[in-house]
C-alpha cells in the first residue's frame, strides 16, 4: 500500500519520487551536516516525534517516510495518522527512530514537504466544507510550484478537491491569449479540432456573453466563465444549460473562501481555484528528539 501510494503521488513508481528526494537532499546537505558531525557522537541513536503545532488536515506522510528511508534505510518510521486525517494541535503524527545524525539530516526536507502538502490539504478542505450540500467540483490549476506539481495536486485530492489538467499536454484550454493569437474563439476551436485526438476535450475561456455564444456555436466541450459577476454568470449558465446541457461549465478567477459558495449557487459544474496551490499557508509541524540512545562522546 505504501509503495502504491507513492507511485500514485509521483505519477509513476516510487523510484521516481526517490530520485527527486535525493536531488532535494543534495541541495540541502551538500557534503554533510557539519553541525551534527561537530556536536553529536556518530554512534548516537534517538527517537523523534513529529507533531502538529496547529489544527489541520495531514497530507504527505508517505513522502516524509520516503525522505527518511532515502537518508538512511535503517531508520524506523511509524505513522500515527494517515493522509486525510484531521488533527488538532499537539497530535503526534509520526515517530522515527535510529541514528541521530540521520534523523537530523532528513528532518528539514521531510518537514518542508509535510508542512506544505498539509497546508494545501487544509486549505482545500476549507473550500470543500464551504461548498457542502451543493453539487459542484472544486479543482486546482497549473499554478503550482515548479518541480512539485504532482505532490501539490495530490495534496488537493487529499483535501477533498479534484485535479484540473496536469500540464499543457493533456487537454486543450483556449485562453484569452490563444484567442488573440488565433484570431477568435471559432478559429481557435476549429484549428484545434483538426489536430487533436478525438478523445481530448476542448475548453474555452470566456469573459462575456458574446464569447459564451461563440463557444456554444463551435461546440466547445467545456466553457469557462472567467471573472464574471454573479448576475452575468447566472445568465451564462442558463444559456449553456438550456442549449447544450452536456457542456461542462467551469467558473474561475478571483475565487475566495468567502465567495466560493455564491459562485457555486450560480449553477456551475466546476470551480477552479489557483490559490489552493499558490497562496496556501503551510501547516505548522515540528520534529523533536525525545529520547537519546548511545554512549557519551568520545
Amino acid at each position: 500500500m505504501y509503495k502504491a501510494t507513492l507511485a500514485a503521488i509521483s505519477g509513476g513508481s516510487a523510484d521516481t519520487l526517490s530520485g527527486q528526494i535525493r536531488a532535494w537532499l543534495a541541495e540541502d546537505v551538500g557534503t554533510g551536516d557539519v553541525t551534527s558531525w561537530a556536536t553529536i557522537p556518530a554512534q548516537s541513536r534517538s527517537k523523534a516525534v513529529i507533531h502538529a503545532k496547529e489544527d489541520g488536515i495531514i497530507a504527505g506522510m508517505p513522502v516524509a517516510q520516503l525522505v527518511f528511508e532515502v537518508v538512511d534505510a535503517s531508520l524506523s518510521f511509524h505513522a500515527r495518522v494517515a493522509d486525510g486525517d484531521a488533527v488538532v494541535k499537539g497530535t503526534i503524527i509520526a515517530e522515527v527512530e535510529g541514528s541521530t545524525h540521520s534523523l537530523l539530516t532528513g528532518e528539514r526536507l521531510a518537514l518542508n514537504l509535510l508542512q506544505r502538502l498539509s497546508g494545501i490539504a487544509t486549505k482545500t478542505k476549507a473550500y470543500v466544507d464551504a461548498l457542502a450540500g451543493i453539487e459542484v467540483r472544486l479543482a486546482d490549476t497549473r499554478k503550482t510550484t515548479p518541480g512539485h506539481r504532482l505532490l501539490e495536486k495530490y495534496a488537493v485530492r487529499v483535501g477533498g478537491g479534484s485535479n484540473h489538467r496536469f500540464g499543457l499536454y493533456d487537454a486543450v484550454m483556449i485562453k484569452d491569449n490563444h484567442i488573440k493569437g488565433s484570431g477568435g474563439i471559432r478559429l481557435a476551436v476549429e484549428a484545434a479540432r483538426k489536430v487533436i485526438p478525438h478523445t481530448m476535450k476542448i475548453e474555452v475561456e470566456t469573459e462575456s456573453l458574446e464569447q459564451v455564444e461563440e463557444a456554444l456555436g463551435c461546440q466547445a466541450d467545456i466553457i469557462m466563465l472567467d471573472n464574471m459577476p454573479y448576475e452575468l454568470m447566472r445568465e451564462a449558465v442558463q444559456r449553456i444549460k438550456s442549449r447544450a446541457p452536456h457542456v461542462i461549465i467551469e467558473a474561475s478567477g478571483n475565487v475566495r473562501l468567502d465567495t466560493v459558495r455564491a459562485i457555486a449557487e450560480c449553477g456551475v459544474d466546476v470551480i477552479s481555484v489557483g490559490g489552493l496551490t499558490y497562496s496556501f499557508q503551510s501547516l505548522d509541524i515540528s520534529l523533536d528528539l525525545n529520547e537519546k540512545k548511545g554512549g557519551p562522546a568520545a
